[in-house]
């Protein structure tokens, strides 16, 4: 049995309008803020697909994964209704998407079948939250943008762990976390009235369908590098070239991983309250 976490009561949500809609292009009109904070009523499923076409192109250049993706496996956290997925699907032999919203999936086979490459494509739901369902050591790459700090914080720490399981020796992970900034003086307090009313009939339901109530409660965690790290070396994992990047000028506090400090670069492209986790496993 599934336990209910308040944190997915808005993707559910919206993965229930997902599913209601006649095609993509309504999905994106109707909750397309949820994925990349764009909405409107003439957006189109294909350019919202654009704005994911380019940050892969970004993401990929900066990570050095270019090298490698034509013939790699790679997996990704949290791929809603295939923004980004669309690009991997091009970029990468074979592309396993998982979400926490079966719906989404269904939505993302969808987009990939018309601006990707659907063949190369497989989706795994991410049922309870916090594990995946894939094979020990099956994946070439990770990656996870925007995903992780709408979790549950337990959730993101699995997902984490999740994340250095099912990756080859060798293989390469990334994953973004959102750490602490002087908003979330207001932002994590909100959240936290903001899951609380999710939990009232009638009252709940609407609040996770509107954009701003929904955006307050989204705010799930805040994970700052050692919590991650300390929870990955706890775990006896073995991490190979592991660096912590940040918003330009903006670095996390020092932090080490099995007695070494963990090498921390600007990322030009990466949020204020922004930070990856990029490492290899060995």
């Amino acid at each position: 049995m599934v336990t209910a976490r308040r944190q997915l009561i808005p993707w559910r949500a919206a993965g229930t309008r997902a599913e209601m809609r006649r095609n993509a292009d309504e999905v994106v009109r109707d909750t397309g803020w949820v994925f990349n904070n764009q909405t409107g009523a003439t957006l189109t499923l294909e350019e919202f697909v654009q704005t994911g076409d380019a940050e892969v192109d970004v993401y990929l250049d900066r990570l050095g994964w270019n090298s490698f993706a034509s013939g790699a496996t790679m997996l990704e956290i949290g791929s809603g209704i295939g923004r980004m997925t669309s690009a991997f699907s091009r970029k990468f032999a074979v592309t396993v998407a998982t979400d926490v919203d079966a719906a989404f999936l269904e939505r993302c086979r969808e987009t990939v079948s018309r601006f990707g490459r659907v063949g190369g494509l497989r989706t795994v739901h991410i049922a309870d939250g916090s594990s995946i369902a894939v094979d020990d050591s099956s994946i070439d790459a990770v990656f996870s943008y925007i995903t992780l700090q709408h979790c549950k914080a337990s959730d993101a720490l699995g997902l984490t762990s999740e994340s250095f399981r099912i990756v080859k020796p060798g293989g390469y992970v990334a994953l973004n976390y959102r750490t602490w900034v002087p908003a979330d003086l207001l932002l994590v307090p909100a959240g936290g009235v903001m899951r609380q009313l999710w939990r009232i009939p009638v009252v709940g339901p609407r609040l996770s369908q509107w954009r701003w109530s929904t955006r307050f409660g989204w705010q799930a965690n805040r994970l700052d590098p050692k919590r991650v790290l300390s929870m990955l070396e706890a775990s006896g994992i073995d991490l190979e070239d592991v660096a912590i990047l940040h918003h330009p000028g903006k670095p996390q506090k020092p932090v080490t991983y099995r007695g070494s400090t963990v090498v921390q670069r600007d990322l030009d492209v990466a949020n204020k309250s922004h930070w990856w986790l990029v490492a290899r496993s060995h």
